[in-house]
């Protein structure tokens, strides 16, 4: 039950962060766009003309929302890391991958807690957790996942971890390769996303699989049968 309430926190967390930006997104009076304007900018609290790192205008009249998608979606993703036990090897690796995918969770925390424009600092500490310790993080989890995660699996969880610290040294040198500032500061956060998201949904089904397939126990009656001497 604890490892299942862990999926399901990674799946719930995302989930609701996804809608949220949408939702948040679609309250702008101007068009807010996935790749001109950054995540960070749908929390914003008051509306004004942004310079930096691009020009943009911000008007987000549901930021309280969004910050607090980020704060629900950064606990959830602890809960799921502390649970989840049954997706690790034991050993070093595999605690420090779910010790750097914790401070993501608390990255987004502090991000929701403390937006861009009210709290610049704390929120760029925030984000450094999440794109930079998080991401980390993804790449050390491939080779922590338990014994019988696909080795295809375990590929692909380093592979994501690689493409978002790419594209989070891009963010930071403003290379954006024709995706936007908003773009590439997606393609350097979500991976992590993605792969919670995923993890979770595989950890469900494998775990119900698991139970399907398991032998029925033996009740009373089966092992008085079988303490009698056949006739």
């Amino acid at each position: 039950m604890k490892t299942r309430i862990g999926y399901l926190a990674w799946i719930a967390g995302v989930v609701q962060f996804f809608v949220a930006q949408v939702v948040v997104g679609a309250a702008w009076t101007r068009p807010y766009s996935w790749a001109r304007n950054n995540i960070s900018d749908l929390g914003n609290a008051h509306c004004a003309m942004q310079s930096e790192p691009e020009p943009r205008y911000i008007c987000s009249p549901e930021h309280g929302l969004m910050n607090a998608s980020f704060v629900a979606l950064g606990t959830l993703l602890v809960v799921g890391v502390v649970l989840a036990g049954a997706l690790w090897r034991r050993g070093k690796t595999a605690i420090v991958a779910r010790c750097l995918l914790g401070c993501a969770g608390v990255g987004f925390v502090l991000a929701g807690l403390a937006p861009a424009d009210v709290h610049e600092n704390q929120h760029a500490l925030g984000a450094l957790f999440v794109m930079g310790l998080g991401n980390i993080g993804l790449v050390v989890a491939g080779a922590g996942l338990a014994d019988d995660v696909p080795g295809p699996l375990r590929w692909a969880t380093s592979l994501l971890g690689v493409t978002a610290m790419t594209a989070f040294g891009l963010f930071l040198s403003f290379h954006y390769l024709g995706l936007g500032m908003g773009g590439m500061e997606r393609v350097a956060a979500f991976p992590l996303l993605v792969w919670a998201l995923s993890a979770g949904v595989r950890g469900l089904v494998h775990r119900a699989t698991r139970v399907q397939g398991a032998p029925p126990a033996s009740g009373p009656a089966d092992a008085v049968g079988a303490g009698r001497p056949s006739r």
